[in-house]
């Protein structure tokens, strides 16, 4: 139908404008946390975008629903103030039949919002934080100050003459005194890397030499070298295999959880609680679309405006919004909070649709008196 079209053409406009608004004000929010790390690390301006791009999908189980709701206020009170509502209510139009094409992209939002909220958040987020870890790790200025004795730990110092312009350490003054047993070390080398592995972090010296003190007889030992690499402790900022937090893990992840890992299995209700969440965030965008339909298709005609039903729409659905993110909070601790996730979407979803489908058509009676308080 050439209405339906029409008015789906301008809902998915005005959807898709204020969602991508909502995205660059989080998306600068968001380069703000990451913008004292890359400059303190020395990280590449390609490893700030990137972070930020992986921060945002997270955050579009929220920006979804509400644009959704923005944009169908935004339509449907431009459509009645241009009276286009008024000439459908006339034709004959229920409100479920004007609110068809509000659905059906209600309907597509809630499906992108599943993919995001089961896959691609959870992935994106567990990247973000490991590439987090790997910049904090690699690029840390903190650990190698050109032209200073670094103390890494009580036992290890490391002095870096000068670090070039590809990250590689020149004139590098190493001093181990971590292990009693051994006795001190100290290795000298020309040059140098600072490797991350999956297990550690490791600094990697060509082309020098390692010297200790031999307890026995005092004399000193000497070894030249063309590659030797030092291992570096865990506070020193060790990328390692560490453990995912329930949501950075994808829906199937959830659902089957690592049996042979002591915290996964400690860690049940917790998945369980994401799953479900992950299942009921995005019913918050079809349950705000008829939130705000009922508000601006049911009821009198008022040419004068709808301020007080949109405002009204706009403080339940805040309201939900802020019971649902209660509710959760409330069902890590009891289950009583995930029935009331439930409830909280279903029920305005329920009560709206069922107010959409016994609306009744405008009559010539009510188009006179719209007539009549027309200035």
């Amino acid at each position: 139908m050439i209405v339906n079209r029409y008015i789906f053409k301008n809902l998915f406009l005005a959807t898709v404008f204020i969602a991508v608004t909502l995205a660059a004000v989080i998306f600068l929010t968001q380069s703000l946390r990451f913008l004292e790390l890359v400059i303190n690390s020395g990280a590449s301006g390609g490893a700030f975008w990137m972070l930020t791009m992986l921060a945002l999908p997270r955050f579009f189980e929220i920006i979804l629903p509400i644009a959704l709701m923005a944009g169908i206020i935004f339509t449907y009170n431009r459509m009645t103030a241009d009276s286009e509502l008024v000439v459908m209510r006339g034709l004959g139009l229920s409100p479920l039949q004007q609110a068809k094409p509000a659905l059906v992209l209600a309907g597509i939002v809630t499906l992108t919002l599943l993919i995001m909220t089961t896959t691609i958040a959870p992935l994106s987020l567990s990247n973000m934080n490991h590439m987090r870890q790997v910049i904090k790790a690699q690029y840390s200025v903190l650990l190698f100050r050109e032209g200073v004795f670094n103390p890494v730990m009580p036992g290890l110092t490391v002095f870096v003459r000068e670090r070039d312009a590809t990250g590689e350490l020149r004139g590098l003054m190493i001093h181990d005194t971590r292990d009693p047993a051994e006795g001190p070390i100290t290795i000298i080398a020309k040059r140098g890397n600072l490797v991350v592995t999956q297990t550690g972090q490791q600094v990697v010296v060509y082309d020098g030499t390692r010297q200790s003190l031999n307890k026995k007889n005092g004399n000193l030992n000497r070894l030249n070298f063309e590659r030797y690499m030092i291992d570096l402790p865990e506070s020193a900022g060790p990328v390692r295999q560490r453990w995912r937090e329930p949501d950075e893990r994808t829906f199937f992840e959830l659902l089957h959880p690592d049996a042979g890992n002591e915290r996964d299995v400690e860690s049940r209700r917790e998945f369980v609680l994401e799953m479900h969440r992950r299942l009921i965030s995005p019913l918050l965008a079809p349950a705000f679309a008829v939130i705000a339909l009922c508000a601006l298709l049911l009821g009198p005609l008022e040419r004068r405006g709808l301020t007080r039903r949109i405002i009204l729409a706009v403080a339940t659905c805040i309201t939900i919004q802020g019971l649902y993110l209660s509710a959760f909070s409330l069902a890590k601790e009891n289950w009583g909070g995930l029935v009331l996730m439930y409830l909280l979407v279903w029920a305005p979803l329920f009560i709206g649709l069922r107010w959409l489908t016994r609306g009744r058509a405008v009559t010539l009676a009510d188009l006179g008196k719209w007539r009549e308080s027309t200035p």
